[in-house]
């Protein structure tokens, strides 16, 4: 089960998941509450050698994001536009692919794209992601089934119902911003309680 705290601007917020064993952290390069500067991110990374790093972008220019993964060494570009499968390609590093899940979702939406990872985020019109609301678990499951390619479940993921979410739609993985945040900063404590309890239903999964 891979964990990912997205959202990170701090110090203290990246070491507290790499000291309960988050596998990856995430830095929003795109427009965000969460934005982040590149040097400031180069600098968190710096500090935390175990977990991966993923930068989070927007139809940005390919060049602008490639300079970016190099200067944070990225281990990951996340997309959350309309970047076409050969921009994704092109990127020269793993990808993880958002896709805005609604009342529409269809089989249809899971098709082949480049990307070692989906991610299943909820739809709210006007935002990319980082909406901080849960998409219908059940009904996507009766929809789509498991998708082919290995997911990443976001939106809405609390300490209190990752172990739902991770229940009821089996994920490779889970992925937290808001939902580890106390007046919008980091809470080092619902990190902890984040990363447990996610961790603990995967081994209950694991064992069903």
């Amino acid at each position: 089960m891979i964990i990912k705290i997205c959202g990170i601007r701090s110090i203290e917020a990246a070491q507290t998941a790499e000291q309960y064993g988050a596998d990856l952290i995430g830095f929003i390069f795109a427009e965000s509450k969460r934005k982040i500067d590149v040097a400031t991110a180069a600098e968190i990374a710096a500090t935390v050698p175990r977990p991966g790093k993923v930068g989070v972008f927007v139809n940005q220019p390919l060049p602008l994001v490639r300079e970016i993964a190099e200067k944070c060494r990225l281990d990951y570009i996340q997309l959350h536009g309309d970047e076409s499968p050969e921009y994704c390609s092109a990127l020269n590093r793993p990808a993880i692919r958002a896709l805005r899940v609604g009342n529409d979702v269809t089989p249809m939406m899971f098709t082949d794209y480049p990307a070692e990872y989906l991610l299943l985020d909820s739809f709210v019109p006007g935002q990319p992601g980082g909406t901080g609301v849960a998409f219908d678990w059940e009904t996507t499951r009766n929809l789509i089934g498991r998708p082919r390619q290995k997911f990443l479940v976001a939106g809405g993921l609390t300490p209190e119902n990752v172990p739902d979410a991770i229940r009821i739609l089996h994920p490779d993985g889970v992925d937290v911003s808001g939902g580890v945040e106390t007046d919008g900063v980091k809470d080092l404590g619902k990190i902890q309680r984040f990363i447990t309890a996610a961790r603990s239903a995967a081994e209950r999964n694991r064992l069903c």
